[in-house]
């Protein structure tokens, strides 16, 4: 069995009992917090995964880019030169993120310890990631199923037990469910970080080749700057999301009050359900950076047009049926959170947004490994210029409201997958009906 594979079905397999552990989790929360405290949850995720993503600087997928490219002596020395950037950058953003989060209006609703778990989470995040990335660079996709599956465990654990032993207003059940977040990081962190300083002791005994700093922060940066803008460029556009579909219904006559309800049926439900397949298109991203990436390097145009006929082809083979499911039995699903029959409308609805990023997602794994990432952010900018834009006008009618806002959604997704598909055959030489290849890279 090859490396790609055997890695791919070890983190689908242990993904999918994360993913069971996830809807667990949101039905926990859902019950707990209620139609507006899951609302309240939901939007201020968003933030606080940008802070992450700006603490990660994407290292995962730059180290790893950077591991599978490079020959293993250099290995020893270059994840030493991480280590020191990864340090200075972590000071900086722990001191940034003091200052200016006490001022962030987002926060005010919320408990005033939110703003300090934030800041708690940047250096678990930033360490973390240079072992995440260094495993997955070596394709060892087994620590990192399980460091995903410890995550999720632990806060379902710590979720039930807290709120079966306690019972708390809405301020502080908030708190717990993010406070849990963190308290799952720290375990990831442990478990990680030990195997990467054992991988690294070995790697000192061995024979080792030096590479500058100077290089290798440049290699780095060239592969984190563009990756962290495009993550950052998605957690701002889902940080504001809330907000402008909140706005749209107001403007189209829904309460505030409601219109936050729908939200959270919307992001805590329906999108909590969709996207539970999801799972199998980000075990491909994983596994598919290192190996685009050693593919592209060594110029092997066959390798790269194969695999992207067999990752689509897989995709189809799983995306289809399983939004097939969520459309004919969305009634006995979203009720498992709520009684709601708008979840049920909600969740029908999106299926093309759901099958479309399950798409997205390896495409642009394709693009990072292919080093096409202007690319990516150009074509997650225009998708989601269009659709924000037809969200707010059609979520404004007072005949569509939340309809509106998902045939809005729906329209950017399609848009996303057919130029980052579009992009990937123009670049490994295929037409866009998978045929006819050239003899070089352009």
């Amino acid at each position: 069995m090859s490396t790609f594979l055997k890695g791919t079905l070890v983190l689908i397999l242990v993904a999918f009992i994360g993913e069971c552990i996830e809807f667990l989790v949101n039905m926990v929360l859902a019950r707990e917090l209620g139609e507006v405290g899951m609302g309240l949850y939901m939007t201020i995720l968003p933030s606080i995964f940008l802070v992450v993503i700006l603490a990660s600087l994407e290292l995962p997928i730059s180290v790893s880019k950077l591991i599978a490219e490079n020959e293993r002596k250099y290995h020893s020395n270059m994840l030493q030169h991480i280590m020191k950037i990864t340090v200075l950058m972590t000071i900086l953003f722990i001191v940034l993120a003091s200052l200016i989060l006490p001022y962030v209006s987002i926060f005010d609703d919320y408990h005033p310890l939110v703003r300090w778990l934030v800041v708690m989470l940047i250096p678990l995040i930033s360490f973390t990631s240079i072992a995440r990335g260094y495993f997955m660079g070596v394709q060892k996709m087994g620590k990192i199923a399980f460091s995903n599956f410890l995550r999720k465990a632990i806060q379902l654990i710590l979720l039930v037990f807290i709120y079966q032993m306690f019972d708390f207003n809405l301020d502080y059940a908030i708190l717990i469910a993010l406070g849990t977040l963190v308290i799952s990081d720290i375990f990831v962190f442990a478990y990680l970080f030990y195997e990467y300083l054992v991988r690294v002791r070995v790697l000192n005994k061995q024979s080792n080749a030096l590479m500058s700093v100077k290089k290798v922060r440049k290699q780095l940066m060239s592969i984190s700057l563009p990756t962290t803008g495009l993550r950052i460029f998605h957690s701002v556009t889902h940080a504001i999301q809330p907000f402008l579909v909140k706005a749209a219904l107001i403007r189209a006559g829904m309460p505030a009050a409601v219109a936050t309800e729908h939200y959270g049926l919307l992001a805590g439900v329906a999108l909590s359900i969709g996207f539970f397949p999801a799972f199998i298109a980000h075990s491909l991203l994983i596994v598919l950076i290192p190996t685009v990436s050693e593919a592209y390097s060594n110029g092997d145009l066959v390798k790269l047009q194969q695999l992207l006929q067999k990752v689509l082809r897989f995709t189809m083979l799983y995306g289809v049926p399983a939004i097939c499911l969520f459309y004919f039995f969305a009634d006995p699903l979203t009720h498992l959170f709520f009684e709601s029959t708008a979840a049920t409308v909600y969740l029908q609805m999106l299926w093309p947004y759901f099958l479309f990023h399950f798409f997205v997602i390896p495409m642009q794994a394709y693009l990072i490994g292919l080093g096409l990432l202007k690319d990516a952010l150009f074509h997650t900018i225009w998708s989601h210029v269009i659709a924000f834009l037809m969200m707010f006008i059609l979520g404004s009618l007072q005949q569509l409201q939340m309809e509106g806002i998902i045939i809005g959604m729906n329209m950017g997704a399609v848009l996303l997958t057919l130029m980052h598909y579009v992009t990937i055959c123009k670049k490994i030489g295929l037409n866009v009906f998978m045929k006819v290849p050239v003899k070089n890279f352009n």
